[in-house]
């Protein structure tokens, strides 16, 4: 499979309550209206929570330093593979679908300032079968942390450094002590494709290398000597390839609206 990871500002004058509900309960239904023309097989709204003063002076004490601000959720749409995506853009159906998609996400998205690529996932930790969802009234909670590398490393180099080298560090660490549910890695590809998506939506923000989202069950997340020893030996790590002022994460809840994997 491949996804389309789209982060998403908000139009000023919105505030993020207001947003998160015309995205959730007006566009959700009209993306799902278009599901087939699109070939979509999965999607799924992140809704971005904990923007507190509290939480933005605990972002401020992380050894990471200060980092992007949050985005307001994150888009995530899945199709079985590359040729049921470009073919569906290609058909006058999917033009149609994708034209009437955008026009709504003109109301309430800050589109330029709202990236989008393509990805591949690589599962690190991930009990099967894969139905650990962080749903509005779960105790689950996500992490999603879009990522990029550091300006001495190449897309291939980093990718390949988090995929081979951090992957079984957090494995080794955070998969053991049992915090950590699910983990996966979400690493963005070049293609023409992501061309056309951002130059339809006048998209002016970068890309990112990619981005990696934990699940965690709040009623785990007390701090013991072996999470925060986990924790540290991850940023040591992160270090190595992240360019943190040019990072972000922040946690979210999860909202499936369309899921027809079989």
């Amino acid at each position: 499979m491949i996804r389309l990871t789209y982060l998403l500002r908000r139009k000023a004058g919105l505030d993020r309550a207001a947003f998160q509900r015309t995205w959730l309960e007006e566009h959700g239904p009209l993306v799902a209206s278009h599901a087939r023309s699109l070939n979509i097989l999965r999607y799924v709204q992140v809704h971005t929570i904990d923007d507190s003063e509290e939480s933005a002076s605990a972002r401020r004490a992380d050894p990471r330093g200060e980092m992007e601000p949050a985005y307001d959720g994150v888009a995530e749409l899945w199709w079985r593979n590359r040729a049921e995506l470009a073919q569906a853009l290609a058909t006058s159906q999917g033009q149609a679908a994708s034209e009437a998609l955008l026009a709504d996400e003109r109301r309430f998205i800050d589109l330029a300032a709202s990236p989008l690529w393509l990805a591949h996932e690589y599962p690190q930790i991930n009990p099967a079968p894969e139905q650990i969802v962080a749903s509005p009234m779960s105790p689950l909670v996500k992490l999603h942390y879009p990522l990029r590398h550091l300006p001495s490393m190449s897309l291939e180099d980093a990718q390949l450094y988090w995929r081979t080298n951090h992957g079984p560090i957090i494995r080794q660490n955070h998969g053991r002590n049992g915090q950590v549910m699910r983990y996966v890695q979400v690493h963005r590809f070049e293609d023409p494709l992501e061309s056309q998506l951002r130059n339809a939506r006048g998209t002016q923000v970068d890309t990112y290398t990619g981005h990696a989202e934990l699940w965690f069950d709040t009623r785990l997340l007390a701090p013991t000597a072996e999470s925060m020893l986990a924790a540290r030996r991850a940023y040591e790590d992160e270090t190595h390839f992240i360019d943190f002022s040019r990072s972000v994460a922040f946690y979210a809840k999860e909202h499936v609206l369309i899921d027809r994997r079989p």
